[in-house]
């Protein structure tokens, strides 16, 4: 029988072995014994495993629950199962969970003592299905320093003593099959820490699901299947292929104000965010953080929820609740994935949220986070910070990656905020940071960890991509890790985006003393594989919108964005342009409404607006169907100035080249609201010029002056070093583009 003490510490919901208490065991007379603690019942009968013969009745040993006694179960057989008789009069029959045997096998528990394990999630989080022959869900997540750990939910009342898990102490993970628990339970880990005191109720750090906020439970969910490698995404995402990306915060492109203002779903989603860019003509959408987070404002990059799609674009359930939907996000890649669009998702390895019921403190040890705040608080954003020099740690970011790229089909991942891990000073004043071993600035935790991500991506998922957020002069950050570099496939080009933007804000008379903004890009263009980005942060937080930022009257603003775009659709590096950016939205951006739609519509600039779309719509078209505009993104080879230093007429003029064979397309930025007719231009081959595009077209909502007929004829007149020369019509705040016919 249980002794006095393991009963109080079974009542208690203190005991830090349960299997070795409850569920069935043998006396040195082989007389089998089954010990259960169910809160609420009266009696509680033993019965077969696949019948109703009763093998025994337990003996309620304490009235809270505890029950112990000895049953008639043969030697080697181990199959029973429970009929509790509740005190409210209603009876249930159940298999008890402390019959089975372990989850894990020793192959996962050594890799994930190791650190090593690329699939963390195939087997820490709730799985639901059969164990050792019974339905239900298993579930395992890492705790190694608490003292007790119990799942709680509907299921058992949420109360912590009911279902206590087995501690794995090879790699400190605690596990429990739970019989009979399918899809939609809502959960949680209670946890004592090693002194035993009780926590915070915390979410797993594994959930595919979750409640939408500010409810805080996980939620029982399908292991997404796995899609298949496809070539036709890998071409779609090389380097040499046209990138034009369409970022999104997706919980503010477009809402349904007749229906409270709600968010879309994900199959809405589908059905409307993705024709429109594949109309647009972008090859990729990127999506802001939609992994599951607690606060609205964040935009997602406080996100608790690694593994859980965001609940913000499911609909309401039979019951009012609203959990996450993997599954439609599932349908909404797929769907891009049909009409020939790339899927990226920001991602966040560099923060997280110190919410009770997230991973800070989560065993009650700094277990995710370093223990220094000096490490492991960032000033900025109030957040904890992943301890990266522990390989567990490591282990679950790496494989956190591998799981969107492999279970959701997602095409690249955007890193956020690399520059604040790769320094241990980043944001921080002297004396509130921690060198590194060599006494450095640099986090060499978070180097390697960026390394090993990228190099298990590129392993594992070949077709993908990794764009660094990274604002610094960090050397080689997408350059190969076997040639010293980080491993990114891009790095997003900030100092140009601020560069010309700057630019951009001055009063084109004055312009002419920053015409180096311009052109100094081209200085470091190719030291790594770029990514030009108009992103959500320009038009936030006081910055204005991209139009907002342009001077003159409101005519001279849409040209002056209208050329920006063309020049920026011209410029190297793949191109990223923030939503509401293709139509000059013209209030900053807020994550809490809608883009402002109705300006195509109505309004004295509504013409503009459609221009710029029209514009925006046609660079990518035009984008991808010239080879010189897309080929050589990332190689000198691909780029030569014809004058850059024309400060004088703010005038530019450059031509992009493709590989061998092809056409090359010269393009001409005119800054100023000057038209400037019989300009003349060095050209790098002889022959007929047509104009592809012209920012200032009638279409777009320009002037629409430029060369007569559209064409130009080469002569025998040197300019710009060229023996070859055009005679054009340069239109004023205007892109032109020129493609070499024959």
């Amino acid at each position: 029988m249980l002794s006095p003490h393991e009963i109080e510490l079974i009542r208690q919901g203190r005991h830090g072995d349960p299997f070795a208490v409850l569920g069935l065991h043998r006396d040195a007379d082989d007389q089998a014994w089954v010990r259960a603690f169910l809160p609420g019942a009266r009696a509680v009968q033993v019965l077969g495993a696949h019948d109703d013969r009763g093998l025994g009745e337990l003996l309620r040993v304490h009235p809270d629950g505890v029950f112990d006694g000895p049953v008639a179960l043969p030697t080697g057989e181990r199959g029973y199962r429970l009929r509790v008789h509740q005190a409210d009069g209603t009876q249930r029959t159940l298999d008890d969970p402390y019959r089975l045997g372990p989850l894990l096998g020793e192959l996962d528990i050594w890799l994930l003592a190791e650190g090593t394990h690329l699939r963390p999630w195939s087997v820490l989080g709730a799985h639901t299905g059969v164990h050792e022959g019974v339905a239900g869900t298993g579930f395992a997540v890492w705790a190694p320093n608490a003292s007790r750990v119990s799942v709680i939910g509907d299921f058992n009342g949420w109360d912590g003593r009911c279902h206590p898990m087995r501690l794995r102490r090879d790699c400190g993970v605690w596990e429990l099959f739970v019989p009979g628990l399918g899809l939609g339970e809502r959960y949680k880990f209670e946890l004592l820490d090693a002194q035993g005191q009780r926590l915070p109720h915390k979410a797993d750090p594994m959930a595919r699901a979750a409640e939408l906020r500010p409810a805080t439970a996980s939620v029982t969910a399908p292991l997404p299947a796995a899609v298949a490698p496809d070539a036709a995404r890998r071409a779609a995402n090389a380097v040499d292929a046209p990138i034009s990306i369409y970022e999104v915060h997706a919980a503010s492109w477009r809402r349904i104000p007749e229906d409270g203002d709600r968010w879309l779903s994900w199959d809405e989603l589908a059905a409307q965010l993705l024709p429109y860019c594949a109309d647009m003509g972008f090859t990729h959408v990127e999506l802001m953080p939609v992994s599951e987070h607690p606060f609205d404002g964040s935009w997602g990059y406080q996100t608790l929820g690694l593994h859980a799609p965001t609940a913000r674009h499911s609909r309401p359930q039979a019951d009012g609740r609203i959990v996450g939907d993997p599954q439609g996000l599932k349908r909404f890649v797929e769907r891009a994935h049909a009409l020939g669009l790339g899927v990226i998702l920001d991602w966040v390895p560099a923060h997280f949220p110190l919410d009770d019921h997230g991973l800070a403190r989560f065993d009650g040890s700094h277990l995710y986070e370093y223990a220094d705040p000096r490490e492991g608080y960032h000033p900025d954003w109030h957040t904890a910070i992943y301890n990266l020099g522990r390989t567990e740690v490591r282990n679950l970011l790496v494989g956190n990656a591998l799981y969107w790229l492999e279970r959701y089909g997602i095409d690249g991942l955007r890193v956020d905020a690399v520059a604040s891990m790769l320094y241990r000073d980043y944001s921080r004043a002297d004396g509130q940071w921690i060198p590194n071993v060599h006494g450095g600035r640099e986090n060499l935790e978070a180097i390697a960890f960026l390394r090993r991500m990228n190099e298990v991506v590129g392993a594992e998922r070949p077709q993908a991509i990794t764009v660094a957020e990274e604002s610094t002069a960090f050397p080689d950050v997408s350059r190969p890790t076997n040639a010293g570099g980080l491993g990114f496939h891009y790095k997003w080009n900030m100092g140009w985006m601020h560069d010309t933007l700057h630019y951009m804000a001055h009063d084109p008379v004055h312009r002419r003393h920053h015409h180096g903004a311009l052109s100094f890009g081209l200085v470091y263009a190719f030291s790594e594989q770029f990514v030009l980005p108009l992103s959500h942060d320009e038009v936030v937080h006081g910055k204005g919108s991209l139009l907002g930022k342009m001077p003159g009257d409101r005519w001279q603003q849409f040209a002056n964005l209208r050329s920006y775009l063309g020049f920026m659709w011209g410029h190297p590096g793949k191109k990223l342009l923030f939503m509401g950016g293709e139509f000059a939205q013209q209030r900053e951006w807020s994550e809490a409404r809608s883009l402002d739609w109705h300006l195509l519509d109505h309004g004295p600039d509504a013409p503009a607006h459609r221009g710029m779309q029209a514009l925006v719509r046609d660079l990518n078209h035009l984008l991808r169907a010239e080879p010189a505009l897309h080929q050589r993104d990332c190689s000198p080879e691909g780029f030569e100035w014809i004058s850059h230093d024309d400060d004088a007429h703010s005038v530019l003029a450059f031509v992009r080249h493709g590989r061998p064979g092809t056409a090359p397309v010269l393009v001409v930025c005119n800054f100023t609201p000057v038209p400037r007719q019989g300009w003349r231009v060095g050209v790098p081959r002889a022959g007929r010029w047509r104009e592809a595009l012209n920012t200032d077209a009638a279409a777009y909502g320009g002037s629409d002056l430029g060369t007569p007929l559209g064409e130009a004829r080469s002569q025998d007149v040197p300019a710009h070093g060229r023996a070859q020369s055009l005679l054009i019509d340069l239109p004023p705040l205007a892109t032109v583009f020129w493609t070499w016919t024959a």
